[in-house]
């Protein structure tokens, strides 16, 4: 008697581990899916991609830059000089957030600034000389409430302005988009690397990066 009366107690403490042990791996689960994002920039599948279409975005952009060129133009060869690495620099940037397929923040801000980089050059020049004929009081006013934050804040802040498409992000989301964008920026380094050591024939620094 006392064993039938003693199974059902032995079967509720089993029901329990079995409840706190689905608990533990729903708890993991969420934790577990930022390490996916930054173990799969650093494969060699996810590298060899990127790598052939930053070559592709560059023999493009080295095409319209030939197409381009003219007797004139030579005089101008500082000019262009800069021009070409802002293209090559928006190019790998294109390529980076292609390679992202839209999964984060950061990737989709750069594709939308990407589509819309004449347009967002006219704006940010009507908004320079707005903010010029503006500046007399408003600053005076501004500062004093910058300097009042507090330094984590700042920091915050700051980090958000660095990361695309996060100044408006809760702080546990700016973190995944960091990890996530320096991961994906390691990987663009590596990737350069190999590119520039292979049309070089020489090794470069690497700045400590694996």
């Amino acid at each position: 008697m006392e064993s039938t009366i003693s199974n059902p107690d032995f079967n509720i403490e089993e029901e329990e581990l079995k409840r706190t042990k689905r608990r533990k791996t729903e708890t993991r689960d969420p934790e577990s899916d930022p390490k996916p994002q930054t173990t799969r920039w650093r494969s060699e599948s996810e590298q060899r991609n990127y790598s052939t279409k930053l070559v592709e975005a560059l023999r493009q952009v080295r095409r319209n830059s030939s197409s381009s060129s003219s007797p004139s133009s030579a005089k101008l060869s500082s000019s262009s000089s800069v021009g070409r690495h802002r293209e090559i620099r928006d190019a790998a940037n294109r390529v980076l957030a292609v390679s992202a397929k839209g999964k984060t923040r950061w990737s989709r801000a750069i594709s939308r600034l990407s589509s819309k980089v004449a347009h967002n050059n006219t704006k940010h020049k009507k908004g320079a000389n707005r903010a010029g004929a503006k500046v007399t009081g408003c600053s005076r006013l501004s500062r004093p409430e910058k300097k009042r934050l507090p330094a984590v804040q700042r920091k915050v802040k700051v980090l958000s302005r660095l990361v695309p498409g996060c100044r408006k992000v809760s702080l546990p989301n700016l973190l995944e988009e960091t990890t996530d964008y320096i991961a994906a920026l390691e990987m663009q380094v590596r990737a350069m690397t190999k590119i520039t050591e292979i049309l070089t024939g020489a090794p470069v620094n690497r700045l400590g990066l694996s």
